[in-house]
């Protein structure tokens, strides 16, 4: 099967304002915006850059949360950050509810924070579903390294499947199903008409390498921490920027799991509710969103929002599925 692997070197932490050159990797054919969804109703033809909460979930089997999935929308174009369990069909429902760009053949730029089952499990749909539905374009997918050998293993266990689909009565067309991975570093990964997408390193406990990202278009800026450990690194991405998305786990939830390994685990791969307060208070951001939340027993993701507001003063959001901002 053909395949295009490209590391992508540093080129600088710069997060200056968009420009209009041409693009580096291009997100086309996109449908134009109509509606917004969700607690922001917007006007039709609105062009305001949209974060959507395709999912906020964690490995717990929660049904109202799907997996991690977040769609940043510009200039009527798709980004996907992530892809958990469930990400084709909730971008399918976004879809159904107004917001028209996330069709599912508009799924084709995606970029992962780390390779966690819970974060890469919704792969196989992003690369197959689409393409079954007449997706022609190929996915553009950057990531961590490892991401090139985990594409190549889902395509060789759906061989089977590829093979009936383009041969059989099907006739399905020979692109849509491929994916070009670009193996990151820090730095300015990808620019097109719409964002420019910086990525910056976080750490997440054992891995060697988990990223966060920045997105800079015309209108606004957002941040995404992914999966990370106590840093500052998403608050120096951010610096005041328009929206900083950022997981959390409820302290009083773990606290009464009494267990020192859960407790040694979550201090080193997650975040506290007062660790992403001071995160926050440094980087200043216009709106602050938990999304990744990690709580137990009937404490809930609003009971985690309020975990966070104890130390932080500034506007906050529970980021939950099919949200808007």
């Amino acid at each position: 099967m053909r395949r295009r692997i490209i590391l992508i070197g540093a080129i600088g932490f710069g997060l200056a304002s968009m420009t209009s050159a041409r693009p580096q990797t291009t997100a086309a054919d996109a449908m134009p915006n109509q509606n917004a969804i969700s607690t922001a109703k917007q006007d039709a033809g609105a062009t305001k850059t949209r974060v959507v909460m395709l999912g906020t979930g964690t490995p717990q089997a929660r049904p109202d949360s799907s997996g991690p999935a977040v769609a940043i929308i510009s200039g009527g174009a798709v980004y996907l950050v992530d892809a958990g369990p469930g990400v084709v069909r909730r971008a399918a429902a976004a879809a159904e509810k107004g917001i028209s760009e996330l069709r599912v053949q508009n799924l084709k730029t995606v970029f992962i924070t780390h390779l966690h089952s819970d974060h890469t499990l919704g792969l196989p749909d992003v690369i197959f579903s689409p393409w079954v539905l007449r997706r022609t374009a190929p996915v553009e997918m950057y990531g961590p390294r490892g991401l090139r050998d985990m594409v190549e293993h889902i395509e060789k266990a759906w061989e089977k499947d590829i093979d009936v689909r383009t041969n059989g009565l099907e006739q399905g067309n020979r692109t849509g199903y491929q994916v070009h991975v670009h193996e990151i570093a820090p730095g300015m990964i990808f620019q097109d008409a719409n964002v420019k997408v910086t990525a910056f390193l976080v750490p997440h406990g054992s891995w060697d390498q988990a990223f966060g990202y920045r997105f800079d278009a015309a209108d606004r800026s957002i941040v995404l921490s992914g999966d990370t450990g106590p840093t500052d690194a998403v608050a120096r991405a951010c610096h005041r920027c328009d929206v900083m998305l950022n997981e959390v786990y409820s302290e009083t939830g773990l606290l009464a799991l009494h267990s020192a390994q859960q407790e040694k685990y979550f201090h080193a791969f997650h975040v506290s509710p007062r660790e992403v307060a001071e995160e926050a208070t440094q980087a200043k951001p216009g709106l602050l969103v938990l999304y990744h939340q990690v709580y137990w027993g009937k404490t809930t993701a609003d009971d985690v929002t309020d975990e966070v507001k104890k130390w932080y003063a500034g506007k906050i959001a529970t980021g939950k599925d099919l949200e808007v901002y």
